[in-house]
């Protein structure tokens, strides 16, 4: 009996770590619904694009770089300037912790996202973006998406 309450216990644990993968068509609602489309002057292919090439729609996407930062999240937000780690004193100018930017609810990485395209030079904070989405016909991204 106690084995397989352990058992269950881990099942549990193992499914809380999950990373969610979005589809291109939820995201592109979830964008829409949020405001993301024409935020800015950026379209919403210009989101599902750069959200595609930064984490391939991975809410849980973590990248450890070389400065000693981790960018989070399926927007990879970098954790020196926008978010709070709980070990190191960070500028976290979206006045968030870096853990509410890699779970399902996707609410505080938009809301840090449109900060970062309102107070920094647009999407060119996003080297995904800068390299695949900057300058082209996006209209594919959300193409065959019901959006509202």
């Amino acid at each position: 009996m106690k084995a397989a309450g352990t058992l269950a216990l881990m099942g549990c644990l193992i499914a809380a770590v999950e990373p969610k993968l979005y589809t291109r068509c939820k995201l592109a609602k979830i964008f829409s619904r949020a405001g993301l489309d024409n935020y800015r002057g950026f379209s919403l292919g210009n989101w599902i694009c750069m959200a595609y090439y930064e984490s391939h729609y991975n809410t849980t996407a973590q990248t450890d770089l070389e400065d000693g930062s981790t960018d989070y999240g399926i927007f990879q937000i970098n954790s020196y300037t926008w978010c709070r780690r709980a070990k190191l004193q960070e500028k976290n100018h979206c006045h968030v912790a870096c853990s509410a930017l890699i779970t399902d609810d996707l609410t505080d990485a938009i809301i840090c996202a449109k900060k970062i395209v309102k107070e920094t030079d647009g999407m060119n904070y996003w080297q995904g973006w800068k390299k695949h989405c900057e300058g082209k016909d996006l209209s594919e991204w959300k193409k065959g998406c019901e959006v509202s």
